[in-house]
């Protein structure tokens, strides 16, 4: 299983399983989260060895048609991705706000530093 699959599974029941990589749908009903790699260090050692390991830097994007919804569910996120098995991941500084005004929508997004088997 990819690490972006165990984001899914950790993240999918907080929004009815609105969850996805990138962009979501036009058409998905709030609330929904989006994910996406944004960097990360590469893990490498002086031997020519294929580490066990990788590393990612996640964005995780939460979006609703409330401040209130949206903040709440990034808190939600937050202990999801901290508390997840199947990888370790730790914030990369609190949560930032957001408002589409094309869409309508209310944004809360947070940075993730994700460990996780390649």
């Amino acid at each position: 299983m990819t690490v972006e699959a165990d984001i899914f599974t950790a993240l999918k029941g907080l929004v009815g399983n609105r969850c996805y990589p990138d962009i979501a749908p036009i058409t998905t009903a709030k609330p929904y989260i989006t994910y996406t790699q944004i960097g990360g260090d590469a893990i490498s050692y002086n031997d020519d060895i294929v580490p066990s390991l990788k590393n990612g830097r996640f964005q995780i994007n939460v979006w609703a048609d409330t401040r209130a919804s949206a903040s709440s569910i990034i808190l939600q996120v937050e202990s999801a991705m901290v508390l997840a098995q199947s990888f370790q991941a730790r914030p990369i500084g609190a949560a930032s706000n957001d408002y589409d005004h094309d869409m309508l929508t209310y944004g809360s997004m947070q940075d993730f530093n994700v460990t996780s088997t390649r």
